[in-house]
């Protein structure tokens, strides 16, 4: 099995055991979905009418959040047990979405310049190269488009064990390639997935490389002063776990901000 075939069968499982990844958005998170989504302020004052691709983003979340403010969504995920998360709470919602069953590294069932908005979640750590995943990402992307992405730290990738000091291990090389190995310390990993490690330069590089400018830079704290040791919270008040970008494809000579014309859920 490749690393395609194995993911999906990891988050198919998740998404069965309801998973934290397979939380669906509650009545209250869609009282005010861009407060829930966007805690930084760094989407528009409006979706509505907006163009948006929730990228590897199933669960029945972040493309629900985003209909209810009006957007026109698409989600594409790699596992059909995500996606019917999102179809069931489309429908019990009387949503509009576009679900459609693919891998990021292939966006190519998707026309170029058509979102205004790609929102991608944790999940460049399962494939094996990201740039052209950052290259699709742009491809799709309108001129002035807005790329939201969140990505496990490399730093964090590379711990394998606690010590009997409680300090934390750095068992993994920065510059290792290929599946990451089984560690003991595995906080931040999900169970029977193959994950990758990617470094600064191909995160934050490769987004620049795609042709996109980052605008704002955040690493979401995920630690507990009050936690034990051995609880993940615990790690993530001495390795912070992700990195969240915010980036915007730029219009070239030849093209123009796009303004969206307003549009109706369910139309």
């Amino acid at each position: 099995m490749d690393h395609l075939d194995t993911n999906r069968a990891a988050y198919d499982r998740l998404a069965r055991e309801g998973a934290v990844f397979a939380r669906c958005a509650t009545d209250e998170e869609c009282q005010q979905p861009l407060a829930t989504l966007d805690s930084r302020g760094w989407l528009p004052k409006s979706v509505q009418g907006l163009n948006v691709l929730c990228l590897a983003a199933g669960g029945g979340w972040q493309a629900i959040l985003y209909a209810v403010a009006g957007a026109r969504v698409t989600v594409l995920d790699l596992s059909p047990e995500m996606l019917a998360l999102d179809h069931r709470e489309a429908r019990r919602r009387s949503l509009s979405l576009r679900i459609v069953e693919g891998s990021m590294e292939d966006l190519g069932m998707l026309e170029s310049s058509s979102f205004d908005i790609v929102h991608h979640p944790v999940s460049t750590c399962y494939v094996p190269h990201v740039q052209p995943v950052f290259d699709q990402v742009a491809r799709v992307l309108k001129a002035d488009g807005i790329y939201i992405s969140q990505h496990k730290s490399p730093i964090s990738l590379q711990i394998s064990d606690r010590n009997d000091r409680d300090q934390y291990i750095i068992g993994v090389g920065y510059y290792h390639e290929g599946p990451l190995p089984r560690v003991h310390d595995a906080s931040y990993r999900e169970p029977g997935a193959v994950e990758y490690l990617h470094r600064l330069e191909q995160l934050i590089g490769g987004i620049c490389r795609a042709g996109m400018v980052i605008e704002a830079f955040s690493e979401p704290r995920r630690g507990n002063p009050q936690a034990r040791p051995g609880d993940f919270r615990h790690r993530g008040m001495y390795i912070p776990p992700y990195l969240r970008i915010k980036a915007r494809r730029l219009a070239t000579a030849t093209e123009a901000p796009h303004t969206p014309q307003l549009w109706t859920p369910g139309k």
